[in-house]
């Protein structure tokens, strides 16, 4: 018996009898599809301020490895107590800034345990009606009657390093500035705001001021009537 014949015998066929390759491989596909539409989803309708896209982007891992650990422990309560042993190791620091990543995220590792569990149908049905509740929570929520305010998020992505020159140029004109958020880049930064103008006017001064700074400047503002500052 050569080696292939023995990894065969001894692995493959293990891992078939445990677990089907051919729902394994279906839960897998049905997982990456779902949340692939959920990373759609929230960078097109999301309310964050942040960097949606890149933030969505960890949908996939994070159900793809929730998948991958149930589908190995739920067979096992011995590797099940080592999880927890192992879990109780590891520390996640990654800083939630909105209520809303931890809402999305939690959609993300509930795909993953149905996909883990072998529960494809279940996934599915409960996946788009919580993403038809979603949609309908958000149009109903759009309908408040517009208010003309004068509060909004800036989110300025530049090259340039020099906070306090952004920062000045903001104060320069608006009456209220609060830096809510800082990324570093290579080079540059990613700032967000909250901002409080009196007009237009100040709007149109402070984007050509920034977007002088350097040819990658990039400006997004974001009406929010309903902020309290």
């Amino acid at each position: 018996m050569n080696l292939l014949e023995k990894l065969q015998e001894k692995y493959i066929e293990e891992f078939t009898a445990n677990i089907p390759l051919d729902e394994f491989l279906l839960n897998i596909l049905i997982v990456a599809i779902l949340v692939s539409i959920l990373r759609w989803y929230y960078v097109r309708f999301g309310w964050s301020v942040a960097n949606r896209a890149k933030f969505a982007s960890n949908f996939m891992p994070i159900a793809l490895g929730t998948l991958l650990i149930i589908t190995i422990v739920k067979s096992s309560l011995a590797l099940s107590l080592g999880l927890v042993g192992a879990l109780s190791i590891v520390r996640f620091r990654a800083a939630i800034k909105d209520p809303e990543e931890l809402s999305f995220l939690f959609i993300a590792i509930g795909i993953g345990l149905a996909g883990g569990a072998n529960q494809p149908i279940l996934a599915v049905v409960a996946f788009f009606i919580i993403l038809g509740l979603l949609y309908i929570n958000r149009s109903l929520g759009g309908k408040v009657k517009f208010r003309q305010e004068d509060k909004m998020f800036i989110n300025i992505t530049t090259e340039e390093e020099d906070l306090e020159q952004i920062t000045k140029i903001l104060t320069g004109v608006f009456s209220y500035v609060e830096l809510k958020r800082m990324d570093s880049l290579k080079p540059g930064m990613d700032l967000s705001y909250i901002c409080k103008a009196d007009s237009i006017a100040q709007v149109s001064q402070v984007k050509k001021t920034l977007l002088a700074l350097s040819g990658e400047t990039q400006i997004s503002i974001v009406d929010q009537p309903d902020l309290m500052i």
